[in-house]
């Protein structure tokens, strides 16, 4: 059996440091005026735009562990896209919370992200609460988004590296080590 092949720490290191670093600073830079309820339209075509591109890319990072395929670099593609997720609803509610009555307590970026965050943990801690129609839709829409794509995502991994580590030790039963 050939040794797995080593992933670069280089590679590892951007995605886990430099990809959340750059993101969150792009959220709490760019200028969001261009959507809201000025534009909802293109707001919310951008939005479900964006989170179906996503969940596509999550499906394929999924099929390709499923497949035991050694393709791509599934477990920084979906610790990449969880943290697309996280910014993307983050500013789709700090954009709605410009609408009257949308929210109640989330008046900037960091109270979104920490909204987000809340609500994806599943925590709840009330300090924020959705309070219009719209802004529950978005909650809701992130409560299944999570359960269904980043759930099985990350249970995908979790198998992947079970296998990994009971074919290594089955590697080493048989090399007589362990």
């Amino acid at each position: 059996m050939a040794p797995p092949h080593r992933r670069s720490p280089l590679l590892a290191f951007l995605v886990l440091v430099v990809c959340p670093t750059a993101l969150l600073t792009v959220y709490f830079t760019v200028p969001l005026g261009s959507f809201g309820p000025e534009h909802p339209v293109l707001s919310w075509t951008v939005f479900l735009v964006f989170l179906t591109a996503l969940a596509a890319l999550l499906v394929h990072q999924i099929a390709l562990i499923m497949r035991e395929s050694d393709q791509g670099l599934p477990g920084l593609a979906i610790l990449a896209v969880s943290i697309l997720t996280l910014v993307a609803f983050s500013a789709a509610y700090f954009v709605l919370a410009r609408r009257p009555g949308e929210f109640s307590g989330l008046q900037t970026r960091l109270d979104a992200l920490y909204f987000t965050v809340v609500t994806m943990a599943t925590v709840g801690y009330g300090d924020i609460v959705a309070t219009g129609q719209s802004s529950r839709v978005v909650v809701v829409v992130q409560i299944v988004y999570t359960l269904v794509f980043l759930a099985a995502g990350f249970t995908a991994l979790g198998q992947r590296a079970r296998r990994r580590i009971g074919s290594g030790r089955h590697a080493d039963d048989r090399s007589g080590h362990g």
